[in-house]
């Protein structure tokens, strides 16, 4: 199907920004090409194209008015929320219930979004999954406060790191350091008992899981590139956490 070049322009838009939102947000690589692709069909674009990556994305249109675009991602985080209104977004412009003017202006209000919950309630919810993963690890009741307390600064200060240093493996070894040092100053002080489980629980929160199973899954999925780029940003993030430790434990022993 035939378009003006504005129409082009709009579309591209409207697909560049989907995707671009899902990406910042902590989606994957193929969820991303899949609901660029998808929104261009439903606006009747057949030939569209587009390839991603963990720092940028291109698309292309291809027909009347022929137009390729390149978006450069520079902060990512983690907000599956976003990747879900996004989602419900595409789907409802396949169903032909959204307009493009709307679509557009309902991606910019997510994207202008910001975060639903505020910093004292992250890190009270790390807090308290650090203490819930200590006792799956066998760890003691006894240990909870001390893991909680330890896990909380720690992902305080890798909250406040990533503010002040954009630099993911600087930010997780000195939240590590710090997770790790106040580990061993509650047992050396007998509030704690078990060392090897209270740091254990502390650094959970810190571990690139979703780096990892985004990794996995575009691997399956055949994206090569961008698997392998997130699966070696989730190994030197694992890596900063474990030099963290080993600072640690290498100081005071």
């Amino acid at each position: 199907m035939d378009y003006a070049n504005n129409d082009g322009q709009d579309i591209a838009s409207i697909c560049l920004l989907a995707g671009k939102i899902i990406l910042q947000n902590g989606g994957e690589t193929y969820r991303v090409e899949d609901t660029m692709v998808r929104i261009a069909g439903a606006y009747g674009v057949a030939n569209a194209y587009s390839y991603v990556t963990p720092t940028g994305i291109i698309f292309a249109l291809d027909g009347a008015a022929q137009s390729t675009r390149l978006v450069r991602i520079s902060e990512r985080s983690t907000n599956l929320k976003k990747v879900t209104l996004v989602n419900d977004i595409s789907r409802r412009i396949c169903q032909g219930n959204l307009q493009r003017h709307e679509a557009y202006k309902q991606l910019q209000d997510i994207e202008q979004e910001a975060d639903d919950y505020p910093a004292w309630l992250k890190v009270l919810v790390a807090a308290i999954a650090s203490g819930c993963f200590l006792i799956m690890f066998r760890g003691s009741w006894n240990d909870f406060l001390p893991v909680a307390l330890a896990s909380g600064i720690g992902f305080l200060c890798l909250l406040t790191l990533h503010r002040i240093m954009p630099i993911t493996f600087f930010a997780s070894f000195l939240s590590a350091v710090i997770s790790g040092s106040l580990a061993v100053l509650m047992v050396w002080l007998g509030f704690g008992h078990n060392l090897d489980k209270i740091i254990i629980g502390s650094i959970m929160p810190l571990v690139p899981g979703l780096h990892i199973t985004n990794a996995v899954r575009d691997l399956m999925a055949g994206h090569l590139v961008s698997g392998l780029s997130k699966g070696a940003e989730a190994f030197l993030i694992a890596f900063a956490i474990g030099a963290g430790i080993a600072f640690v434990l290498s100081v005071y022993s």
